[in-house]
C-alpha cells in the first residue's frame, strides 16, 4: 500500500517538476515579446499563443503535483481541530462524492475533445499564426488521468489514516519559505 502511494507521488512530483520548466519558457517569451513590441516596435504573431499554451500546460499538469504535496487550498478552520481518523473519513467521503466524478468527467470529455482536435488537426482561430492546438488539448485527459491516479493514492492514504490514526508522511519536495523559516527556528 505504501509502495503504491510512494510510486504515484513520485510520478506526480516528477511531472510537476518537468512542467515547472514551462515557467522559464513563459518568462522568456513574455520578456521577448515585451522587448520586441515596445522597444523594436515589431510584435510577433506567435508569442501570445505560446504564452497561453505554456500557462495552460503548467496549470493542468501542476494539479497532480499540488495534490501530492497537499498544496491545494482548503478551508480547514474546523477540520484541523478534528482527530486524524475523522479528517480521513471526511477527506475520503469528499474524494468519492466530488473529486472523482469531476476528474472522471475531465478525463472522459477531455479525451473526446482531444480526439476531435487530433482528427481535425485543430488550429487556433484566435491567432493570426494559426498555431496547432491539438497537442495542447491532449494534456486535458492526461491531467485528468494523473489526477485520478493521485486521488486513488490520496484515498489509500485516507484509509491508512482511518486505520492507524496517523497520516502517512509525504515525499518532500519544495517547502514554502515561511515553513522553512519556522522549521529553522524550531531547530534552534
Amino acid at each position: 500500500m505504501t509502495n503504491f502511494v510512494r510510486a504515484v507521488e513520485s510520478l506526480s512530483i516528477w511531472v510537476g517538476r518537468a512542467f515547472g520548466w514551462c515557467i522559464l519558457v513563459l518568462t522568456f517569451s513574455v520578456s521577448y515579446e515585451v522587448f520586441v513590441r515596445y522597444v523594436l516596435n515589431a510584435p510577433t504573431v506567435w508569442a501570445f499563443d505560446m504564452m497561453v499554451q505554456m500557462y495552460g500546460a503548467l496549470f493542468l499538469m501542476a494539479g497532480p503535483y499540488a495534490l501530492a504535496q497537499d498544496g491545494h487550498v482548503r478551508g480547514d478552520v474546523l477540520y484541523r481541530l478534528w482527530p486524524v481518523r475523522w479528517q480521513a473519513r471526511i477527506d475520503f467521503t469528499l474524494y468519492v462524492l466530488f473529486f472523482f466524478p469531476g476528474m472522471l468527467a475531465l478525463f472522459w470529455y477531455g479525451a473526446e475533445i482531444a480526439a476531435d482536435s487530433w482528427r481535425y488537426q485543430e488550429v487556433s482561430w484566435n491567432s493570426p499564426a494559426r498555431i496547432q492546438i491539438y497537442f495542447f488539448k491532449t494534456l486535458i485527459p492526461v491531467a485528468g488521468f494523473l489526477l485520478i491516479l493521485q486521488g486513488i493514492a490520496e484515498c489509500v492514504r485516507c484509509l491508512n489514516a482511518m486505520k492507524t490514526g496517523k497520516w502517512m508522511a509525504r515525499l518532500d519536495d519544495v517547502r514554502e519559505t515561511e515553513d522553512a523559516l519556522i522549521g529553522d527556528d524550531a531547530a534552534k
